[in-house]
């Protein structure tokens, strides 16, 4: 009988640890779903928060705008890496090679404005009020410069000289890291809409 029982409690509580991880993550990915609606890209959005949200709780409006930038960071700094590789097979006195050099130029300036949005937003909320404004503008327009010479390092990469295969993967690749900037600004506006409400800040 104590056997019993005791196989009775065990298999009763292995049946509620796992329904309560069930709970959980369906709880979860309805606040990142709920959270992600606003943004253009909701699929990448949910796929950039959820693992956070599953390990660190319920991530402010600020952490969010964060997760997505440093996501778009690592995502780009990869493509440069890829972008390398590509542009050191070509011939160097090619219009290919010119082309693609020009491309990773922008990708780098476009890594520099993401690690200055990141730590710009990292100081919001932490000094005077009167401050925020500035950082705001300063995310926004680094972001928006980031996407700008995205958008442009794409329309270059068009010569014969890289093949269909490789052009296509970085096409895809500087597309996500455009849809993750997107994303980054949608979350960021709608942290700063809500910080401003709740502080008092008038933009004038």
């Amino acid at each position: 009988m104590s056997k019993i029982l005791t196989s009775f409690i065990l298999v009763s509580f292995t049946i509620f640890f796992f329904s309560t991880i069930v709970e959980s993550r369906s709880r979860a990915r309805t606040y990142v779903d709920s959270q992600c609606k606003s943004t253009r890209y909701p699929d990448t959005c949910v796929q950039t928060l959820l693992p956070y949200v599953c390990k660190r709780g319920l991530p402010s409006p600020q952490l969010q705008a964060q997760i997505s930038l440093a996501t778009c960071l690592s995502k780009v700094r990869f493509t440069k890496t890829y972008m390398n590789m590509v542009a050191n097979k070509l011939n160097q006195t090619s219009g290919d090679y010119q082309a693609m050099e020009e491309c990773l130029h922008q990708i780098d300036d476009g890594v520099k404005q993401i690690t200055q949005s990141f730590k710009e937003l990292q100081k919001m909320g932490k000094d005077r009020d009167e401050n925020f404004i500035w950082h705001e503008s300063n995310v926004q327009t680094w972001v928006s410069a980031a996407l700008t010479d995205a958008t442009t390092c794409v329309g270059a990469i068009l010569g014969h000289g890289i093949s269909d295969s490789e052009r296509a993967l970085i096409q895809a690749r500087i597309l996500k890291v455009k849809q993750l900037a997107r994303n980054s600004l949608a979350l960021f506006t709608r942290f700063i809409t809500r910080h401003r409400a709740s502080h008092g800040i008038n933009v004038s």
